[in-house]
């Protein structure tokens, strides 16, 4: 079924997501979940767009306008999203994650962090460069329904903020 790079690349995705859910549930103990679990896939994919309007969500989700801005409905109520009015077109919104999703995020990332200074003190330079490589090519060249989706916004001029 599986070959060893298969093996160890689910492996290591399996052990990221684990160890975000274990942090998660970590920080629930004392307090209710404030996402459902579709709002944390919503407000995940917001991010990952960059400050996308509702309609690139629609677009890239393939889900229905009422669905996908009820979804961001509650994401701004519950202070995890905010829509910022566009200079040019005063009819466009940009969906921009708050400082709230950003404690999350953080959460989530620090893992990844400890992970690489890990991989950086255990393998040496010229690996790590070979590494990077083929993530590049994995990112830029091997995931086109996303990358390609990704890439028209930029071309249609959307603002791409860095945070």
């Amino acid at each position: 079924m599986y070959n060893n790079l298969e093996k160890i690349f689910d492996e290591v995705y399996e052990k990221f997501k684990l160890n975000l859910y274990k942090n998660m549930f970590a920080n629930l103990q004392d307090r209710e979940a404030t996402l459902t679990a579709t709002e944390t896939f919503t407000i995940e994919v917001i991010h990952a767009l960059n400050r996308p309007r509702v309609s690139d969500v629609t677009e890239f989700l393939e889900c229905s306008h009422p669905n996908i801005a009820y979804k961001i409905s509650a994401l701004i109520k519950k202070g995890y999203l905010k829509k910022i009015q566009s200079e040019e077109d005063r009819r466009e919104y940009y969906l921009e994650c708050t400082e709230k999703f950003y404690e999350y995020y953080n959460m989530k990332n620090s893992y990844i962090e400890v992970v690489l200074d890990r991989l950086r003190k255990r393998v040496d330079k010229k690996d790590i460069e070979t590494m990077e490589k083929i993530l590049e090519i994995m990112s830029d060249e091997l995931m086109p329904e996303v990358t390609k989706f990704i890439n028209s916004r930029k071309d249609d001029n959307t603002p791409i903020d860095e945070k």
